[in-house]
Order: structure tokens, then sequence, then C-alpha cells
């Protein structure tokens, strides 16, 4: 149960054995200035070979975390799947002099503004075990937590935090262990992170009630059915109008309903301004998509 990876910086070749591996880790950058020279031929070489590939960041903790933090995300053409670490650790002359709680701090905003600026990649942490146990202070890793116990068996990091990642060894090469069972099971989890692709109507913001911008598709999702709405037999939607004028060419609503199998689509027009329009929905109805050109519409979901 499990794979195994390694991970890489310009101490290994830019084309490392792959054999047995399923993933890897290739350092980028470290502080605001330093840049791997190795890091693209490692990264083509992993993604060539099948592998699972994310890049790390080494930081200088006396800097901001959103300077290195730019830095280091300039330097790649993120892709979906793509892993993206902080190896947080600092015992160098560069960090050595930063208080631990300046060094918990920067933690907190490079994993926080990173995952702002990539939303839909998974967002890590690498720490060992004197990081995670003395110097955190918070227990937030992001999305992940890849951490270092170098001399445990592979697999036991002997933590009782959700780990994904285990550095079991550093000998020759930092050699990792992933608790998920195959790199197919990896990759998916990686990419799950990115925004399905729903239908259009689907992709809609789910709104209760509210304003319709000219041009806007809001959605109003509905309890579906089996829940308290089945008993209404006259279940309406209440469109509110207003500002809308009577000859307005564009004073309609589009009215998709779902049934939970398919759309139904009708157009219901607007006779005069701040008029009310009722719309049946069946007991199985479980969604509903407004969309109009005109200005002003506000709706709302009504039984009675």
């Amino acid at each position: 149960m499990g794979i195994y990876g390694q991970d890489w910086a310009s101490y290994q070749p830019s084309q490392p054995d792959t054999s047995g591996l399923s993933f890897a880790f290739v350092k980028i950058t470290e502080g605001g200035g330093y840049v791997n020279p190795k890091w693209v031929a490692q990264r083509d070489h992993a993604k060539a070979h099948g592998l699972v590939w994310g890049g790390y960041h080494y930081p200088h903790m006396g800097n901001r975390p959103v300077d290195e933090a730019e830095f280091f995300l300039a330097q790649a053409d993120w892709q979906p799947g793509d892993l993206v670490v902080l190896d947080w650790e600092g015992y160098d002359d560069a960090n050595r002099s930063v208080p631990r709680a300046g060094q918990a701090a920067y933690k907190e905003a490079w994993l926080r503004y990173v995952k702002q600026r990539l939303p839909h990649n998974p967002v890590g942490m690498y720490a060992n075990m004197d990081y995670w146990r003395n110097v955190d202070v918070t227990g937030f890793y992001g999305d992940f937590l890849w951490i270092a116990t170098a001399g445990r068996q592979a697999g036991d990091p002997g933590i009782s935090a959700d780990w994904l990642f285990h550095q079991y060894s550093d000998s020759g090469v930092d050699r990792d262990y992933c608790r998920l069972d195959s790199v197919d099971a990896l990759r998916a989890w990686a990419l799950s992170f990115q925004p399905s692709s729903p239908s259009q109507e689907d992709a809609m913001p789910q709104w209760i009630t509210g304003p319709v911008v000219p041009g806007d598709q809001p959605t109003v999702v509905l309890v579906p059915s089996g829940t308290a709405w089945s008993p209404y037999a006259n279940r309406r939607l209440h469109l509110g109008m207003d500002q809308i004028a009577p000859t307005s060419p564009s004073g309609s609503v589009r009215v998709a309903i779902h049934d939970g199998t398919s759309w139904h689509v009708q157009t219901v027009p607007v006779a005069s301004a701040k008029s009310t329009v009722d719309v049946p929905l069946a007991p199985g109805d479980v969604k509903v998509s407004l969309q109009t050109a005109a200005a002003g519409i506000t709706y709302a979901i009504e039984t009675w």
C-alpha cells in the first residue's frame, strides 16, 4: 500500500533515475533571488516519465512572504495537477536569526497567499518534526502535509496529523512515500482541485433572492423532491418585477425549470412595471434558472 517518490534540487542531475517512482518534488526557488538551474529539466523529465510533479520554495523568512511567493510563482507556468509546496525549515544563516514567531507567521502568510493565487492547485507544506512540533502554533499546512522524519519506516512518520507525504530517508537522495495507493489516485487527487466543467445552467451563481443584473444568469436552487417541498402541489416561483417599462422589448424573463432530468424553458413576459409573475413548479422540480436583459428585476420563491 502506498507509492514512492523523491525530491530533487540542484544536487541531483537534470534527469534523475525515475525507476520505481510515482511522484517527484523539485526545488524551484530559494529566498528572493535563487532559482535552481536544473528545475525545468527535472520537472520535464518527471512528467515525461508519468510522475506526478510538485515544485517547492525554500524561504528566507526575514523577507516578506508575499514577495518571495510572487518570485516563486513567476518561475513556472502552473498546470492542472501540479503540486505547490513551501519547504518550511530554516537552519541556515538566512533564517537562524528570525524569531520562531516570525517563522510561524511567514508560513501562515505564504501558504494563504499562494493558495489565493493558485486556488485550483493543491498547496501544501513540507516540515520536519522539529518545525512541526516546536515552531508551528496553528497546525495549518494548507491542502496537504509533507512530513519529514528520516530514519523511520516509510509510511510511519509518528505523528497524528493527517499527512499525505512522508520523507523517510535523506541518504544520498531524499526519498518519499505517499499514502495513496497508486499514481492514478495521486493524480486524481491533485486534479480534484480544478473546477468541474458543469453545464451552462449548473454553472450559474446559486442565489435564492436578490436583483437580476441585465445579461446575468442567476440560478435559484430549489429543495429537491422528497423534502419538505414535496407536499406543496401549488408551489410557485414568484417573480417580483420592478423598474421595467411597459413597452420595453426586453421586459421578459427566461425561466428554465429543471425536473431532475432535463431543463424545461419558458419565457415569461412582463406586462407592466412593478408587476408580479407566478410560475407553477412541480413537486419534483429541483432548480430554476432565470435570465433577462431587463434591469431591476427581483425574485423570490414562495409556497402557499
